[in-house]
């Protein structure tokens, strides 16, 4: 349940560092499904992991700390880049997805 006057918001994200071949993609979307959040996760073509993430505010902030410092098990984050960050009226996704 949202608390009351608790806007959503919704932000893009870049993960660097030994993020690819480590399930990274998958905790995300398990951490994020946790979080009640929606948006999606994919692999870039230069070794990084983006995405966007949207819900209520302190939900997303949860998943950034996250995304700065745990990440997955075997993985080593080296920088996590947010941006793009928006309130919005109304979630633009169903559900948190992998993207092939």
């Amino acid at each position: 349940a949202m608390a009351e006057g608790e806007g959503l918001l919704s932000v893009d994200y870049e993960v660097s560092g030994k993020v690819q071949g480590v399930f990274f993609r998958k905790y995300t979307q398990g951490e994020a499904k946790r979080l009640g959040l929606v948006g999606w996760v994919q692999n870039t073509s230069h070794g990084t992991v983006q995405g966007q993430v949207q819900g209520p505010a302190a939900r997303v902030r949860e998943l950034q700390e996250w995304l700065r410092k745990t990440g997955s098990p075997q993985s080593r984050i080296s920088r996590a880049e947010f941006r793009n960050e928006k309130k919005i009226e109304a979630l633009e996704h169903g559900d948190f997805q992998i993207v092939k």
